[in-house]
């Protein structure tokens, strides 16, 4: 039995999906990691990780009208607006999201679907440095 950890640093430049799938592929691949189960953690309450398609830009742009729409950068509706327009609507965003994603990995690959990648969405407008820790159990 194996147990791994590392930290991603990934540096944003406004709301938008990075992608990191391929990082997590060369991090598995670098370890020669075979079976287990990867955890991934975002250590920020205004940014999250999902799981989307990473074939489409169009499907990045449509996630972010929706949830600028549904969470509006609006300071008259939140009592915490400390750090701008986007501060209360980027924590919001994050608790409906998630802040882990946990992969099975099994024959040294990630079990992801065809176009299915991993992205760090982030919810602020101005840059931030985010990180995403990897936590590896298995053989």
């Amino acid at each position: 039995m194996k147990q791994e950890f590392f930290d991603l640093k990934i540096n944003s430049n406004g709301q938008k999906l990075y992608e990191f799938t391929d990082q997590v592929i060369d991090w598995i691949k670098k370890n020669n990691f075979k079976n287990g189960i990867l955890n991934l953690n975002i250590q920020h309450t205004s940014a999250s990780l999902i799981v989307q398609e990473n074939a489409d830009p169009d499907v990045q742009t449509d996630l972010i009208n929706y949830f600028n729409k549904l969470v509006p950068m609006d300071n008259s509706l939140y009592i915490h607006t400390t750090e701008g327009k986007d501060d209360m609507p980027a924590h919001i965003k994050s608790s409906l999201t998630n802040n882990q994603i946990t992969l099975s990995i099994k024959n040294g690959d990630p079990i992801l679907g065809t176009w299915q990648g991993l992205y760090l969405f982030e919810h602020r407008l101005a840059p931030q440095s985010r990180k995403i820790t990897f936590h590896y159990l298995g053989e």
